[in-house]
């Protein structure tokens, strides 16, 4: 019996009957036929950083790996949280034994999400999905498909502090992914940024509020030129990379010296 089950945020595959656990090389998204294809962030590590990136590399020094872990284990945990809620499973924070299973923080981006819900209500049409184009030669998994005023919107969650164009590239190819497929054409594409600065509710027609903010981009044109960004990283990545294949380390599930 094989199984794939998530340790922290890592996929494994379980060989129950061989006694194995093998870990999945989370670059890459596999066929039905078992054959790899690379992800979308993968391919975005080829996109240029930027001096801002590079400034915030020297000011953190060696804790940069540590924060980067962090940010990341932040934001699969609030991801978690948001598809739990989202399927309507009860969130709760506190355990049966009275002790937190999250963190305050991420807590507080899961009650920045219920409000977005509450106050403008989206249809979620879709949820936490993996995608993949075997003529494009990319994957992923996309986070939400809504409906919202009207506009069928393929969104993204984010929950560190910056907003790159990687974001917007990362939408674009997933936009593409979904065209390549048949799927309908979206009216847009949006981050729904939970650790903005936004202070308000804002003005009339704002869809933000306190430390919250929906980033919509409706201009297909626009959306054309992220994708084709992407395609040069895309090119870009594949010069770097040519013949990479996935890294699996295989672990057997148990020990026992024999005498």
């Amino acid at each position: 019996m094989e199984l794939i089950t998530k340790l922290a945020n890592k996929n494994y595959l379980l060989d129950l009957t061989n006694r194995r656990i093998t870990m999945l090389d989370g670059r890459f998204y596999f066929t039905d036929a078992g054959t790899p294809i690379p992800s979308v962030t993968t391919i975005l590590s080829a996109y240029p950083k930027g001096a801002a990136f590079y400034e915030w590399l020297k000011k953190n020094g060696e804790d940069s790996d540590n924060i980067r872990d962090e940010a990341g284990r932040k934001g699969s945990k609030v991801h978690d949280l948001t598809e739990r809620y989202d399927k309507g499973e009860e969130v709760t924070l506190m355990g049966e034994a009275g002790d937190f299973g999250v963190s305050m923080a991420e807590w507080g981006m899961l009650e920045k999400w219920v409000e977005f819900r509450d106050r403008f209500n989206p249809k979620i049409l879709d949820i936490e999905t993996h995608i993949l184009s075997r003529e494009l030669g990319i994957a992923g998994t996309r986070d939400r498909v809504i409906e919202l005023n009207g506009m069928r919107i393929l969104l993204d969650i984010k929950t560190g502090n910056y907003i790159g164009k990687e974001a917007w590239l990362q939408l674009s190819s997933y936009r593409a992914i979904d065209r390549a497929n048949g799927l309908p054409e979206y009216d847009g594409i949006a981050i729904c940024h939970l650790a903005a600065k936004t202070k308000t509710e804002g003005r009339k027609g704002s869809i933000q509020g306190v430390g919250w903010q929906l980033l919509l981009e409706t201009d297909q044109a626009v959306m054309d030129e992220y994708y084709n960004i992407f395609q040069h990283t895309h090119k870009l990545w594949l010069s770097e990379n040519a013949g990479l294949v996935p890294r699996q380390v295989t672990y057997s599930l148990s020990h026992k010296v024999i005498s």
